[in-house]
């Protein structure tokens, strides 16, 4: 099964945002594979996941170097991702340090369609959330200029709306 097979399959049962998932649907349909992948000017799909730690009631934030912003990890599909799902896990891995994150089962929490500087045009981000293992020690990647944990109720202090919704949907997922 191909990465975007993988997709076409994990939005159909997607059960929430029904509008924004027929908008990605209609992404993959009107564009196939090229869909998936940085180089289509249209938009493409991105994975991420926020890395979550429910025993501290908090979650891991990368401060994204381009864009200067609080964000969860993640990022563009690769050529060796099998899933959108390993996308999400491979992205938090990397950009946060962490080894041992899982995934929280029932796949991706939201989505989240924002408009990115060009040549492309948008981003639509599936997004997941990972656990952090208990003894988690996160390390800053050369796509952040720094990660910090931030209690739940603190993260609409410092991140932007899309990041406050994927908190919220990956407790209620808790």
């Amino acid at each position: 099964m191909s990465l975007y097979d993988d997709a076409v399959l994990v939005l159909k049962s997607y059960e929430d945002q029904p509008d924004l998932r027929q908008v990605y649907l209609d992404h993959l349909s009107e564009h196939g594979d090229a869909g998936m992948w940085k180089p289509c000017t249209a938009g493409h799909l991105t994975a991420s996941a926020l890395v979550i730690d429910p025993a501290r009631g908090r979650v891991l934030l990368t401060l994204h170097k381009k864009l200067r912003m609080w964000l969860q990890m993640g990022g563009h599909c690769e050529p060796g991702d099998a899933t959108l799902a390993a996308a999400a896990l491979r992205e938090a891995t990397e950009e946060s340090g962490i080894p041992g994150l899982t995934l929280l089962p029932g796949g991706p929490v939201r989505l989240d369609r924002h408009p990115i500087p060009g040549p492309c045009s948008w981003h639509l981000d599936t997004q997941y959330a990972a656990l952090a293992p208990a003894d988690a020690t996160e390390a800053i990647s050369d796509e952040s200029l720094d990660l910090r944990w931030f209690p739940y109720d603190e993260v609409a202090d410092v991140a932007d709306t899309s990041v406050v919704r994927l908190v919220e949907a990956a407790r209620a997922r808790l």
